[in-house]
């Protein structure tokens, strides 16, 4: 519920923000306004699978990134339809593909025949659509674009959280300022830590030698071997199908990282293939 309102509310100041901006040329004020298109994003997906206590690479991760995307997007499909109702749809509707009754799921199939091979992505939906599809053929769209996942780094360092739709770079790291250095070390696995009476300092000097990595530590147990694995410990595969998961329900793109391990042109090959 509380996810379905900060939506809600998203799409309604991003609409807004169409209106109330500066534009520094005539083309990009009147394209704005023809197709009022915005991009609504997610950052701190990493946060919410540390707190579910989930592997970033498991099963489990998957199966919540296609859950935790299908509901920001019915929510933000339905809030620019109802903005839509209210203040009418956006000039260049007629003939899109919303006005055909297409959302992103269904392009699947579009770019599948077009490639002419199967695109082995989930078509699975877990909510009712219905009331959706409804409500955008009896009154429209009023933006032709609503998502868009962005890297998000800098204001994700600003709310204290994960950027985007990124595993955790290192879970311990030495910042700088005009104040001096900190050692800065995952909460969550402190957290984690403390809960099991393995929080000491002999513990912070482990993982300061080993620059962060558990996998070296004998003294932490396995699952949260699992749990805390580094970016460049995932393997980038499984990293894009959690990316393919979300990206169904998205109606612009992701902001996707490579973390490769290595310097294999195959592999990087394979990477490439399975992104596209």
């Amino acid at each position: 519920a509380r996810l379905a309102a900060t939506v809600a509310s998203a799409i309604r100041l991003l609409d807004n923000v169409i209106d109330i901006n500066y534009y520094p040329t005539v083309e990009a004020e009147r394209s704005n306004f023809r197709h009022r298109p915005i991009g609504l994003g997610i950052m701190g997906f990493q946060d919410a699978l540390f707190l579910l206590d989930i592997p970033y690479d498991s099963p489990e991760a998957l199966d919540f990134a296609a859950r935790m995307m299908e509901a920001v997007s019915y929510h933000a499909i339905l809030t620019s339809s109802k903005l839509a109702d209210e203040r009418g749809a956006y000039e260049t509707y007629k003939g899109s593909k919303w006005d055909r009754g297409l959302f992103p799921i269904d392009t699947l199939d579009l770019l599948e025949r077009e490639r002419g091979m199967p695109i082995e992505v989930s078509r699975e939906r877990r909510l009712d659509w219905a009331p959706v599809y409804a409500h955008v053929k009896a009154h429209g769209m009023r933006n032709s674009n609503t998502m868009a996942i962005a890297p998000t780094a800098t204001i994700a360092n600003i709310a204290g959280c994960f950027p985007c739709i990124e595993p955790i770079y290192k879970n311990i790291y030495v910042k700088a300022n005009i104040s001096g250095e900190f050692t800065v070390v995952n909460d969550y696995l402190v957290r984690d830590l403390k809960a099991l009476g393995l929080w000491n300092a002999e513990m912070l000097d482990q993982l300061k030698y080993f620059d962060g990595n558990v996998q070296m530590i004998a003294g932490i147990p396995d699952h949260l071997k699992a749990k805390y694995r580094e970016a460049f410990e995932i393997d980038p595969i499984v990293a894009l199908q959690s990316t393919a998961a979300r990206g169904k329900w998205v109606d612009q793109s992701q902001s996707h990282n490579v973390f490769m391990k290595g310097t294999s042109d195959k592999k990087l090959s394979e990477i490439y293939l399975t992104a596209w």
